[in-house]
């Protein structure tokens, strides 16, 4: 079993609303709900912070876009 810990946040009160009606709706727990955006959030930056650093090899080969990756890869 994974390890946890508690992280105590200061959010609105509209946000912790839409949290609780949303926990309703999809029948999951507020904190079920917070991890995977959370995950979704770091997995974003985690991908944005690398392909920023692979954008200017890329450009330097012609690689501008994403059909220009699907056309190399055909």
């Amino acid at each position: 079993m994974k390890q946890t810990t508690t992280l105590t946040i200061r959010i609105p009160k509209e946000l912790k609303e839409a949290l609780e009606e949303l926990s309703k709706a999809e029948q999951k727990p507020v904190s079920d709900l917070v991890r995977a955006s959370l995950r979704r959030y770091l997995a974003i930056h985690r991908f944005r912070r690398l392909r920023n650093k692979v954008l200017p090899f890329a450009e330097a080969q012609g690689i501008l876009t994403d059909e220009d990756i699907f056309q190399d890869i055909s």
